[in-house]
């Protein structure tokens, strides 16, 4: 996935500041996606699943407010790196927001400066997790193709026990443990057991085997 084709979803209610914003985001080489409500983001948003992706998204918004946009796309596994902005933000709002999730809370006008720079935190975290999210699936489909015997093997391999005490605790040969281990490596796509605990000690993948 590339950051050269993200898009920027911008919401805003006042038109002045959402073609303002819209403008500026342009002017950075990004694709623009500009909403006047969260309602008329709801309604024709259509979303690409291989672009990278953001929202500069107003918190005080006509019906729906953007702070319940962002909570209602995040539960529905929607959800993406999000810029608030507010012209009429407290600090209650901005710790609301951020504690829900967003990258940043800025105050209006908002400089170009501070949203570029933020635009780009917000793309490299996507980038990131769509990243993280491909890992996981990819390890989680190795792992479905494990036996039950290369899963007992595999669990003790990452937990650090040694071709000996797995045969002790399973109760079966150190050379069936061998052939076990060979396959699991085969089947999970690495080169050694160094590997394969790399693999479930990053965060960005899974924590168990299982």
């Amino acid at each position: 996935m590339s950051k050269g084709t993200a898009t920027v979803y911008v919401i805003d209610d006042d038109p002045g500041v959402l073609e303002s914003l819209t403008l500026m985001i342009q002017g950075m080489g990004l694709d623009v996606k500009p909403y006047p409500s969260a309602e008329a983001f709801l309604d024709g948003c259509q979303e690409s699943p291989d672009s990278a992706r953001c929202m500069v998204l107003d918190v005080c918004l006509p019906g729906l407010s953007g702070l319940g946009l962002y909570q209602m796309l995040t539960a529905e596994g929607r959800g993406m790196p999000t810029i608030m902005i507010s012209g009429c933000a407290d600090i209650p709002t901005a710790i609301t927001a951020m504690r829900a999730g967003a990258v940043d809370f800025l105050e209006k006008p908002v400089s170009d400066r501070s949203l570029w720079v933020r635009i780009r935190e917000a793309i490299d975290q996507c980038v990131r997790q769509r990243r993280a999210a491909g890992r996981k699936t990819e390890l989680s489909q190795h792992v479905g193709r494990l036996s039950t015997r290369q899963h007992e093997v595999l669990d003790l391999l990452v937990a650090g026990r040694r071709p000996k005490q797995i045969a002790r605790q399973l109760g079966i040969g150190e050379k069936t443990v061998a052939k076990h281990r060979a396959i699991v490596l085969e089947k999970m796509q690495v080169e050694s057991v160094v590997e394969l605990v790399r693999l479930f000690a990053d965060p960005g993948t899974v924590n168990n085997p299982h």
